[in-house]
C-alpha cells in the first residue's frame, strides 16, 4: 500500500509499505477520507511547535473495518467508522480524574505518531468510533472538527436559552456556531472578516453575521441581543485584535472562552477581565461524549458539513491540495484526500 510522508516542510512523498495486520485489540481500518485542517497546515508551512519531520498526516478520517484483531467485539467488517487520534497515558493526574484529553503524555496521531494518510491503517479499537452507516465518508471526515466544536461548546455548561457570539467563521468557529444552536442557544451571532465565510454561517443557518471591517463588535452584540449582550463570547479567531474585542465589548459578569490557538504571546487588556470579573476558559480537543454528541448533531441534521466542503483531493495530489488551500486561502474552508482515488 503507498503511505503518505511529509519528509520535510512543503515536501511529501509516498512510500511502498507492507499492508499492516490486525494484532490483538486492533483493527485494520481502510481509510477513506481525510481533512486537512489548520494544524495540518502548519507542519505544511513547519510552524508547527510540536511536530517533527518525516510524519505521516492524518487525524481527521473516515474509513471501513477491514480487520478485526484477536479478542475486539463490537464491529464487524465493512462497518464505516471514524477514529479518534489522541494517544494518551492512561496514568497521569488528568487521565485518572477523566480528562484524558489534557494527558500530560499527550500525542496526536497526524503530529507526534503516525497518522492515517495511508491506504489501510492498523489502530487499537479502543480509539475506534462506529458511523451510522446513512452517513457518507466525506461527513465521517469532519466529525472531528466537530467534536472540537462540541467540546467549545459545552465548556460553557448548558448553553440552552443562552445568547452566543462567536468571533471567526472559519471551519470551527462555523462549527462552534452550529453546535451552539443545536444545543439549544436561543440565537447565535458570528463575526468575521471575510465575506465568504460570512454567507457560509448563513448558508448553516446562523442567525446573524457581521463583518467587523465594516460594523463595531459592541454596537453589533446590542443590535442583536439588546443592552444585556451575549451570555458566552467564543474566541475562534485567536488573536490579540478578536480577544481585545471580546474583552471589552462583553458584558461584565458574563464568559469569554478561547476557542483558537494563539499563534504566539498575547497582548489583551486584562485590567478590564479582572475590572469586569469576566470568566476566561479554554477548551482543548475533545473527548469521547464529544464525539457521540458530533456524530447524532450531523446525523439528526442538526448539523451541517456540506456547505463547509471546498475541494477533494486525490490521494496522490496531497500536496496540490496544500498548494489550492495557500492559493484560495480566503474562499476555502475544508479540504478534503480521498485516499482511495
Amino acid at each position: 500500500m503507498l503511505q503518505q510522508v511529509m519528509t520535510s516542510p512543503g515536501k511529501i512523498e509516498f512510500r511502498e509499505v507492507p499492508v499492516p495486520k490486525a494484532k490483538k485489540g486492533q483493527l485494520v481500518i481502510k481509510i477513506m477520507k481525510i481533512g486537512i485542517c489548520g494544524s495540518d497546515i502548519h507542519v505544511y508551512h513547519g510552524k508547527h511547535p510540536f511536530t517533527k519531520y518525516p510524519v505521516t498526516q492524518g487525524h481527521e478520517v473516515s474509513g471501513s473495518v477491514f480487520e478485526i484483531g484477536e479478542g475486539v467485539t463490537g464491529f464487524e467488517v465493512g462497518q464505516k467508522v471514524t477514529i479518534q487520534p489522541q494517544i494518551f497515558c492512561g496514568k497521569c493526574y488528568p487521565c485518572t480524574h477523566g480528562k484524558y484529553n489534557l494527558c500530560e503524555e499527550l500525542k496526536v496521531m497526524g503530529f507526534q505518531d503516525v497518522g492515517t494518510a495511508s491506504h489501510y491503517f492498523a489502530v487499537d479499537a479502543s480509539k475506534v468510533t462506529h458511523l451510522p452507516e446513512t452517513m457518507d465518508y466525506d461527513e465521517g471526515a469532519m466529525i472531528e472538527p466537530t467534536a472540537v466544536a462540541c467540546h467549545a461548546v459545552c465548556r460553557a455548561g448548558d448553553v440552552k436559552g443562552l445568547k452566543i457570539a462567536v468571533l471567526g467563521a472559519g471551519p470551527i468557529g462555523n462549527l462552534v456556531a452550529q453546535a451552539a444552536k443545536a444545543m439549544g442557544a436561543e440565537s447565535v451571532m458570528v463575526t468575521d472578516i471575510s465575506d465568504v465565510r460570512l454567507e457560509k454561517a448563513k448558508e448553516c443557518g446562523i442567525d446573524f453575521v457581521y463583518n467587523t471591517k465594516i460594523h463595531d463588535f459592541g454596537e453589533a452584540m446590542i443590535e442583536c441581543f439588546g443592552p444585556d449582550k451575549a451570555d458566552v463570547i467564543y474566541d475562534c479567531a485567536g488573536n490579540d485584535i478578536t480577544m481585545g474585542q471580546a474583552i471589552k465589548y462583553a458584558r461584565k459578569g458574563s464568559t469569554i472562552i478561547l476557542v483558537a490557538v494563539y499563534a504566539g504571546m498575547a497582548n489583551v487588556d486584562l485590567a478590564v477581565l479582572n475590572d469586569h470579573e469576566l470568566d476566561l476558559n479554554t477548551t482543548m480537543m475533545y473527548r469521547n461524549e464529544d464525539y457521540l454528541k458530533a456524530i447524532e448533531l450531523v446525523d439528526e441534521g442538526k448539523i451541517q458539513l456540506r456547505p463547509l466542503m471546498s475541494k477533494t483531493f486525490a490521494f496522490k495530489d496531497y500536496l496540490q491540495a496544500y498548494q489550492y488551500i495557500d492559493a484560495n486561502r480566503e474562499t476555502t474552508m475544508k479540504v478534503l484526500i480521498d485516499v482511495q482515488a
